[in-house]
């Protein structure tokens, strides 16, 4: 978050906050903020006499005066120099950790309350009692939890046969569909380091929810979003790069430590899952207009794939720390009887570029942050689970949407 909208705006900061129902020491940041800046002034201060009296050194030496008590004098504020720059240096970096905690502003029209703010389609009505997806998954011998749970444990799947071929032509028409529509298709690394995730805003308050290796300092990435957003890290754009629009497919992983006990069969939560992640960086006055075309575009998805959603607007409190503003999409599953998240898409303006140090100069030379977009589009295995749920027949058979059968060499139904 701008410091600078905090020291200027410090009521309407703590508002923000309690509206987020996030604690945070605002009073402590105020106090480094103030502290910082007066180390800096008095620093700057020193130095402008250590120049007056290196000067003083100087044109004595040529005149070929003593200026032995003008050298103590230079060494004195030269010690100083470096004491106020030590101290300054301890403050930036205790203020910096203490502003990685903060989360991003709310845009106005987010509120305490989440609003459902459109629907498609009617929730199944099979005529007959459907069977939850991990019953249905194994009856169809396309999902095996048994063999996941001997590989890896609880919370895990194997995608068997047809099963793993409908997660593919998935993954597939999501990124064939995205790029058509001038997403730039990126394959980046699953591990991250942690100037990464820092950038991104998962850490480091999502520490707890997140796979770090052993041995060396890298975090397996719980979203592509977390590299897509880093990729110009420390770069400067022009205002030509923007729009920037990237998708990536990948394997997702999330240690889910705060959902002990929810969720716990089938693949609704799991730790491992692939998603299809859009990002876009745009300019500040472009960025909620792009926020309506990546709901318009993951909505698409839902209608061409035949699956019944509604679109909320998330409460303040409800949205991640690095969001301004977030639609969730929710697909109705016919077997396990309730709406599930299947996308949220994020206006998280300057926040993430801001803290990954990602700039552009505008065509009249100033300096700006880009606002980051992301949306999922769209996450599996929560779209599998609505395609064998909402599409079961009496005789135990799925049917395949139309629209991903070219992916599946024409297969029409699993059985």
């Amino acid at each position: 978050m701008d410091l600078k909208f905090i020291r200027e705006n410090p009521e309407q900061a703590r508002k923000l906050l309690e509206l987020r129902r996030v604690e945070f020491d605002l009073d402590r940041l105020l106090r480094l903020d103030e502290k910082r800046r007066k180390l800096a002034q008095e620093r700057d201060r020193v130095r402008h006499e250590q120049r007056k009296i290196s000067d003083q050194v100087s044109l004595a030496k040529q005149a070929g005066e003593d200026c032995a008590n003008v050298v103590v004098q230079a060494r004195e504020l030269s010690g100083k120099v470096k004491e106020l720059e030590a101290e300054l240096s301890k403050t930036e970096q205790e203020l910096t950790e203490l502003a990685k905690l903060l989360p991003n502003r709310v845009h106005p029209s987010v509120t305490a309350e989440e609003e459902i703010i459109s629907e498609w389609g009617k929730p199944s009505e099979l005529g007959f009692e459907p069977l939850a997806h991990w019953d249905l998954g194994e009856a169809l011998d396309i999902l095996d939890f048994k063999a996941a749970a001997r590989v890896a444990g609880s919370r895990f799947a194997v995608f068997k046969g047809q099963g793993a071929l409908l997660k593919r032509a998935l993954i597939s028409y999501f990124l064939d569909t995205h790029v058509r529509k001038g997403y730039v298709e990126i394959s980046p690394p699953v591990l991250a380091n942690r100037a990464c995730m820092e950038g991104s805003g998962q850490l480091p308050h999502l520490e707890a929810d997140t796979y770090t290796l052993r041995d060396d300092p890298l975090y397996l990435i719980p979203t592509a979003e977390t590299v897509l957003v880093n990729l110009h890290r420390g770069q400067m754009l022009s205002e030509s790069d923007l729009p920037g629009k990237y998708v990536a497919g990948t394997s997702c992983f999330r240690r889910e430590a705060g959902s002990y006990g929810k969720d716990v069969r089938g693949i609704i939560r799991v730790h491992q899952f692939d998603k299809v992640e859009l990002v876009r960086f745009t300019r500040a006055e472009d960025s909620y207009e792009a926020l309506e075309e990546m709901l318009h575009e993951v909505e698409a998805l839902m209608k061409e794939l035949e699956l019944p959603y509604r679109v909320k607007q998330l409460a303040a409190w409800d949205i991640a720390y690095q969001s301004a503003k977030t639609y969730d999409i929710d697909v109705w599953a016919a077997g396990v009887k309730r709406w599930l998240e299947i996308s949220s898409v994020s206006n998280c303006e300057d926040y993430q570029s801001r803290r990954s140090n990602t700039r552009f100069r505008t065509k009249d030379g100033k300096l700006a942050f880009p606002h980051t977009l992301n949306g999922s589009g769209l996450a599996l295995p929560r779209t599998f689970v609505a395609i064998i749920e909402n599409n079961q027949q009496k005789d135990g058979s799925v049917v395949i949407p139309q629209v991903l059968r070219p992916y599946m060499a024409g297969l029409e139904r699993i059985s």
